[in-house]
């Protein structure tokens, strides 16, 4: 293979140089080229999720296999194109974290070796109105039928709560359960929702669901994680890579394709994806993307709760 030093990737109106291209990310030999192309493909598919939201940089910079680095902050050395915003943080201080407005930042990240974005819950103009909850079914074992049974359970009760949520293979070990909000209520309502949610659905099914944090109880359960529904707290993003082998991706999942059973949390990667959105589109955008309210459904749950 040659040793190319750059090489310049087009990403909408901009040309970015991807450095050390040939350099190996994961360890059955994609590169950090082959992140960046990925990137700078499903971009239309992906900004419409991340466009104004603050996001932390989960990054590899010596491949999967190397250290792993959290970065919140936009470093300084980041051009000025990039947007960022700045996020108060309980403690009185502020931090400045990377918007990802445009397919050119995607690339610029890639090149920086950050393999997955992980998003707020909310957007930079009103942070702490979210625009989304999320149910993230953890699995305590490799079960991914279980996980499967489970996601499909929550999906079900969102449902006869008067909610439509979107199913995402996280490209891990486990499915998340969206439903778009209308920028109505605060987290402190939303995570209080999702809470006595995930005690309804439990005890409805204690074999199979456990609301408990802590994995050497669970049992073998699968954990109803609602922790995610808090100011500052991050999700994986869709159509982001994952630091796994065979780069596996988080992918937003057709209605009803939940339900099979070659749906597992890590089936789709880098490779096969964009073929999937060229041939299927993207399952959330358009008509079926709707912000919902939890008027109706805060009722119904305290009525199913009660009975």
């Amino acid at each position: 293979m040659s040793r190319r030093s750059t090489v310049r990737l087009r990403a909408g109106r901009r040309a970015i140089e991807v450095s050390r291209p040939d350099k190996l990310l994961f360890p059955d030999g994609i590169t950090k080229a082959d992140l960046a192309l990925y990137y700078a493909d499903v971009a239309p598919a992906m900004l419409p999720y991340l466009a104004g939201r603050p996001l932390n940089l989960e990054r590899y910079p010596d491949g999967i296999e190397g250290q792993r680095i959290i970065q919140q902050r936009a470093s300084g050395h980041f051009p000025s194109w990039i947007a960022r915003a700045a996020t108060p943080m309980r403690d009185g201080s502020a931090v400045e974290h990377v918007l990802a407005n445009h397919p050119a930042t995607l690339v610029y990240l890639a090149n920086q070796g950050c393999i997955t974005l992980h998003g707020w819950l909310s957007r930079a103009d009103r942070l702490d109105r979210p625009d989304r909850l999320i149910i993230d079914l953890d699995p305590s074992d490799d079960d991914a039928a279980a996980t499967r049974r489970a996601a499909l359970e929550l999906d079900a009760t969102l449902r006869e709560l008067g909610l439509q949520p979107y199913a995402m293979a996280t490209g891990s070990r486990g499915y998340h359960l969206v439903v778009p909000l209308q920028r109505r209520a605060g987290f402190e309502q939303v995570r209080s929702f999702t809470r006595e949610l995930a005690a309804l659905a439990a005890n409805r099914n204690p074999r199979l669901l456990t609301i408990e944090q802590r994995k050497a109880k669970r049992g073998g359960r699968v954990l109803i994680d609602v922790m995610r529904n808090a100011y500052g707290h991050t999700a994986v993003v869709p159509y982001a890579v994952r630091p796994r082998p065979g780069a596996p991706v988080a992918t937003p999942l057709h209605e009803g394709e939940l339900a099979e059973r070659s749906t597992r949390p890590d089936r789709f990667t880098l490779k096969t994806v964009r073929r999937r959105l060229e041939r299927e589109g993207d399952p959330w955008r358009g008509a079926a993307w709707k912000p919902q309210t939890l008027t109706r459904a805060r009722r119904l749950l305290r009525q199913a709760s009660e009975e």
